[in-house]
């Protein structure tokens, strides 16, 4: 039996806590605020309503514990524009701060949790795992930790590679500056973690030497969204541009920059980017990169998958991820991808079938692809069912399995 906590509840955690419901194996699911049935929030605002819908998960109440002041005081304080306490790492209602008051509480609830329902096992996410791992390595509990993206010492070195590479670019990478404290929990939790679980091989490759050598170690891929329509036909190629998709945050982590300059060697008019993300910086900083693209704001993951049913490839260079689950999304409607190793997903690309896998820092590549897609619009069809296919072979329940049999081993 497993307790497993997560400040938020992701779509990654889900599976792991429906799989583990599923064969009789969760004691516990600790988290900041949920709800387990029909949440009366009518009264609410419905921006509002429907963030709190988001935390709605299909468990027992009695298998739930909730700890939600510190996580509701940042959706507030988000709300209202105080970014003054949700900005910085040391802020008091930051999501750093989330994750270290969970893990804290975890900590100290730990042995009472452990007499309300008996358990062998935590299973905790990197930054929030460090006083969880401490207490349960007194009461002799396994300890699961899943890394969700590259280790830190990776993650740093590629990031201020990017610093000196794009000084400019700097403002949308907030994790070179992380504090030393915050690496050596990392490194900590690291340290106790009895299984250590990575979304890719590029997360698992980032690992030290001495914990591969030392650690039970997996690499277990996401799973894809469950597409339940036929891919609709496309309009004919020549009445309409090649629709280019970027998604996810705006910053250089993800490989922005690459794609504007892409974009600034391709000049060609029947290619158009459409960018969908949260901007870390005010807009013009963009526009002064690269002014002709399509912005779209933030929206729910299945308005996400409407938009991404209009366009015809994702590109995504990033410098440093864990497995982006955008990739997978977008080829489940049928987009195949232009993506760096560093993405995490090395596995989902067939080149020239699903797609095609370039260097880090290479914007000449990424636009050499683009313009071979714009020249060869009578490939995109079969690209589009290609792409589908390999999406499907890869599914949220598989992956909770292996997740099983990775802590059972």
């Amino acid at each position: 039996m497993i307790l497993l906590s997560h400040p938020t509840g992701n779509n990654v955690s889900r599976a792991v806590l429906g799989g583990l419901q599923r064969e009789g194996l969760l004691a516990m699911f600790v988290t900041s605020v949920a709800f387990c049935e029909p949440a009366r929030l009518g009264w609410l605002p419905a921006s509002t309503r429907r963030e709190f819908l988001r935390r709605r998960f299909d468990l027992p109440a009695d298998k739930v514990r909730t700890h939600p002041w510190r996580e509701l005081g940042r959706m507030a304080a988000a709300r209202v524009g105080m970014q003054c306490l949700t900005r910085a790492e040391g802020s008091p209602l930051s999501v750093d701060a989330v994750y270290r008051n969970l893990d804290q509480f975890v900590a100290r609830s730990l042995k009472r949790l452990k007499v309300d329902r008996s358990f062998s096992g935590v299973y905790c996410y990197e930054d929030g795992a460090a006083h969880t791992f401490r207490a349960a390595g007194s009461m002799g509990l396994k300890k699961v930790y899943d890394l969700p993206i590259a280790y830190w010492d990776t993650s740093q070195r590629l990031l201020g590679e990017e610093l000196d590479r794009l000084p400019e670019w700097g403002i949308t990478m907030p994790g070179t500056s992380d504090s030393q404290r915050k690496l050596e929990r990392k490194a900590a939790e690291l340290e106790m973690a009895d299984v250590v679980l990575c979304p890719s091989k590029f997360v698992f490759d980032s690992l030290p030497a001495w914990c591969v050598a030392k650690k039970r170690c997996f690499t277990i891929e996401f799973g894809s969204p469950v597409a339940t329509t036929e891919l609709a036909p496309k309009p004919r190629a020549e009445h309409r541009p090649l629709r280019v998709l970027f998604a996810g945050s705006m910053t250089q982590r993800k490989g922005l920059a690459d794609v504007f300059a892409a974009m600034r060697l391709l000049k060609r008019r029947d290619v158009e980017l459409v960018v969908l993300g949260s901007p870390v910086a005010p807009m013009d900083f963009y526009r002064r990169q690269y002014p002709n693209f399509t912005y779209e704001a933030p929206r729910p993951n299945s308005a996400v998958l409407q938009l991404m049913e209009t366009c015809d490839v994702l590109v995504l260079p990033s410098i440093v991820e864990g497995r982006a689950v955008v990739q997978q999304e977008a080829m489940s409607r049928g987009l195949p991808l232009i993506i760096t190793p560093n993405t995490g997903g090395e596995d989902l690309i067939e080149e020239g079938r699903t797609g095609f896998l370039v260097p880090i820092r290479a914007p000449e590549r990424i636009a050499e692809k683009i313009d071979w897609l714009a020249s060869h619009r009578q490939d995109l069809e079969e690209m589009r069912q290609c792409a589908r296919r390999k999406a499907e072979e890869l599914t949220w329940d598989h992956y909770a399995r292996r997740v099983i049999g990775a802590i059972q081993s």
